[in-house]
Protein backbone atom coordinates (compact mmCIF):
# COMPACT_ATOMS: atom_id res chain seq x y z
CA UNK A 1 0.00 0.00 0.00
CA UNK A 2 1.72 3.70 -1.22
CA UNK A 3 1.10 6.40 0.84
CA UNK A 4 -0.25 9.80 -0.44
CA UNK A 5 1.78 12.17 -0.70
CA UNK A 6 1.88 15.29 2.33
CA UNK A 7 -0.71 17.57 2.11
CA UNK A 8 1.92 20.49 2.15
CA UNK A 9 5.88 19.83 1.02
CA UNK A 10 8.34 22.29 3.35
CA UNK A 11 10.85 23.93 1.42
CA UNK A 12 13.99 24.27 3.02
CA UNK A 13 15.17 23.05 6.49
CA UNK A 14 12.72 23.77 9.65
CA UNK A 15 13.37 26.40 11.77
CA UNK A 16 14.18 24.45 14.63
CA UNK A 17 16.91 22.62 12.75
CA UNK A 18 18.42 26.05 11.98
CA UNK A 19 18.15 27.05 15.10
CA UNK A 20 19.90 23.66 16.83
CA UNK A 21 22.38 24.23 14.14
CA UNK A 22 23.38 27.92 15.36
CA UNK A 23 23.34 26.26 18.90
CA UNK A 24 25.70 24.03 17.90
CA UNK A 25 27.77 26.22 15.89
CA UNK A 26 28.00 28.63 19.04
CA UNK A 27 28.91 25.65 21.75
CA UNK A 28 31.83 25.22 18.77
CA UNK A 29 32.60 28.52 18.50
CA UNK A 30 33.20 28.60 22.62
CA UNK A 31 36.10 25.62 21.59
CA UNK A 32 37.85 28.67 19.94
CA UNK A 33 39.71 30.66 21.42
CA UNK A 34 41.03 34.15 20.58
CA UNK A 35 44.91 34.78 20.26
CA UNK A 36 47.73 37.32 19.75
CA UNK A 37 50.44 36.90 18.08
CA UNK A 38 53.70 35.16 19.58
CA UNK A 39 54.55 38.56 20.82
CA UNK A 40 51.22 39.57 22.04
CA UNK A 41 50.19 42.47 19.37
CA UNK A 42 47.69 42.54 17.07
CA UNK A 43 49.57 43.67 14.06
CA UNK A 44 49.33 40.42 12.35
CA UNK A 45 46.63 40.62 9.54
CA UNK A 46 45.01 37.72 11.31
CA UNK A 47 44.77 39.37 14.61
CA UNK A 48 43.26 42.63 12.77
CA UNK A 49 40.92 40.04 10.73
CA UNK A 50 39.61 38.90 14.51
CA UNK A 51 39.45 42.41 15.79
CA UNK A 52 37.31 43.28 12.91
CA UNK A 53 35.56 40.59 13.08
CA UNK A 54 35.01 41.11 16.69
CA UNK A 55 33.71 44.72 16.37
CA UNK A 56 31.66 43.91 13.39
CA UNK A 57 29.20 40.95 15.80
CA UNK A 58 29.70 43.85 18.14
CA UNK A 59 27.76 46.00 15.88
CA UNK A 60 25.14 43.57 15.01
CA UNK A 61 24.71 42.53 19.12
CA UNK A 62 23.48 45.68 19.15
CA UNK A 63 21.02 45.77 16.53
CA UNK A 64 19.83 43.39 17.96
CA UNK A 65 19.32 45.10 21.30
CA UNK A 66 18.16 47.34 19.98
CA UNK A 67 15.37 45.60 17.92
CA UNK A 68 14.87 43.93 21.30
CA UNK A 69 14.23 47.29 22.79
CA UNK A 70 11.93 48.57 20.46
CA UNK A 71 9.71 45.35 19.52
CA UNK A 72 9.78 43.31 23.10
CA UNK A 73 7.40 40.63 21.15
CA UNK A 74 10.31 39.75 19.15
CA UNK A 75 11.84 38.53 22.42
CA UNK A 76 10.76 34.87 21.72
CA UNK A 77 12.22 34.80 18.04
CA UNK A 78 15.04 36.47 18.12
CA UNK A 79 16.74 35.82 21.75
CA UNK A 80 18.55 32.15 20.74
CA UNK A 81 19.84 34.64 17.86
CA UNK A 82 20.99 37.07 19.85
CA UNK A 83 22.31 34.35 21.86
CA UNK A 84 24.06 32.82 19.13
CA UNK A 85 25.85 36.56 18.08
CA UNK A 86 26.85 37.47 21.44
CA UNK A 87 28.35 33.89 21.50
CA UNK A 88 30.46 35.07 17.96
CA UNK A 89 31.70 38.25 20.01
CA UNK A 90 33.28 35.91 22.47
CA UNK A 91 34.58 33.95 20.34
CA UNK A 92 36.41 37.15 17.76
CA UNK A 93 38.09 38.54 20.96
CA UNK A 94 37.48 36.20 23.98
CA UNK A 95 35.48 38.61 26.64
CA UNK A 96 32.10 37.89 28.04
CA UNK A 97 29.12 39.66 26.36
CA UNK A 98 25.98 41.13 28.40
CA UNK A 99 23.08 39.10 28.19
CA UNK A 100 19.53 40.73 26.69
CA UNK A 101 18.20 40.37 30.01
CA UNK A 102 20.60 43.57 31.16
CA UNK A 103 18.82 47.19 30.58
CA UNK A 104 19.22 48.31 27.51
CA UNK A 105 20.18 51.78 29.06
CA UNK A 106 22.73 50.06 31.16
CA UNK A 107 24.63 48.31 28.19
CA UNK A 108 23.80 50.97 25.60
CA UNK A 109 25.56 54.08 28.28
CA UNK A 110 28.53 51.36 28.19
CA UNK A 111 28.69 51.43 24.66
CA UNK A 112 27.88 54.63 24.33
CA UNK A 113 31.10 55.49 26.29
CA UNK A 114 33.44 53.13 24.71
CA UNK A 115 32.57 54.20 21.29
CA UNK A 116 31.62 57.49 21.16
CA UNK A 117 28.39 57.28 19.75
CA UNK A 118 24.93 55.73 20.11
CA UNK A 119 26.22 51.84 19.65
CA UNK A 120 22.39 50.14 19.66
CA UNK A 121 22.29 51.67 16.66
CA UNK A 122 24.87 51.04 14.79
CA UNK A 123 24.92 48.61 12.31
CA UNK A 124 28.37 46.30 10.95
CA UNK A 125 29.30 48.91 9.09
CA UNK A 126 29.04 51.43 12.12
CA UNK A 127 26.80 53.54 10.55
CA UNK A 128 23.37 54.68 12.60
CA UNK A 129 20.58 53.20 11.34
CA UNK A 130 17.10 53.27 13.60
CA UNK A 131 15.28 50.40 14.13
CA UNK A 132 12.52 50.25 11.83
CA UNK A 133 8.45 50.73 13.32
CA UNK A 134 6.83 47.43 12.73
CA UNK A 135 8.54 44.01 14.19
CA UNK A 136 8.07 42.20 10.47
CA UNK A 137 10.63 45.37 9.32
CA UNK A 138 12.36 44.71 12.29
CA UNK A 139 13.28 40.66 11.36
CA UNK A 140 14.28 41.92 8.00
CA UNK A 141 16.31 44.69 8.89
CA UNK A 142 18.02 42.62 11.12
CA UNK A 143 18.47 39.50 8.58
CA UNK A 144 20.35 42.18 6.18
CA UNK A 145 22.47 43.18 8.39
CA UNK A 146 23.22 39.19 9.28
CA UNK A 147 22.98 38.49 5.27
CA UNK A 148 25.89 41.49 4.61
CA UNK A 149 28.07 40.54 7.41
CA UNK A 150 28.14 36.82 6.61
CA UNK A 151 28.79 37.58 2.73
CA UNK A 152 31.84 39.94 4.37
CA UNK A 153 33.30 37.49 6.08
CA UNK A 154 32.96 35.08 3.48
CA UNK A 155 35.02 36.73 0.95
CA UNK A 156 37.53 37.80 4.11
CA UNK A 157 38.18 34.03 4.34
CA UNK A 158 41.21 33.69 1.32
CA UNK A 159 42.90 36.38 3.70
CA UNK A 160 43.11 34.71 7.11
CA UNK A 161 44.85 31.39 8.07
CA UNK A 162 43.37 28.26 9.25
CA UNK A 163 41.99 27.99 12.30
CA UNK A 164 40.54 31.72 12.01
CA UNK A 165 38.88 30.93 8.78
CA UNK A 166 37.60 27.78 10.03
CA UNK A 167 35.83 30.49 12.95
CA UNK A 168 34.55 33.04 9.85
CA UNK A 169 33.27 30.33 7.74
CA UNK A 170 30.97 29.29 11.24
CA UNK A 171 30.00 32.51 12.28
CA UNK A 172 29.03 33.31 8.47
CA UNK A 173 26.82 30.07 7.82
CA UNK A 174 24.84 31.02 11.33
CA UNK A 175 24.59 34.31 10.30
CA UNK A 176 23.33 33.12 6.95
CA UNK A 177 20.60 30.45 8.73
CA UNK A 178 20.17 33.66 10.97
CA UNK A 179 18.77 35.77 8.21
CA UNK A 180 16.17 32.87 6.36
CA UNK A 181 15.24 32.24 10.68
CA UNK A 182 14.35 35.89 10.66
CA UNK A 183 12.49 35.88 7.13
CA UNK A 184 10.70 32.60 7.73
CA UNK A 185 6.89 33.03 7.01
CA UNK A 186 7.07 36.61 5.97
CA UNK A 187 6.29 35.95 2.21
Amino acid sequence: MSYPPPSRARSGPRRRTLLASAAGAAVLLAGCTSGTGPDGGTSSPSARARKRAAADSTALLARYDAALAAHPGLDERIAPLRAAVAAHVAAFDGKAVPSASASPSATGDEDDAKHGGKAASAGPSGSPDPVPATEKDARAWLAAAERTLADRRTRALLDVPGELARLMASVAAAGAAHAFVLTEGDK
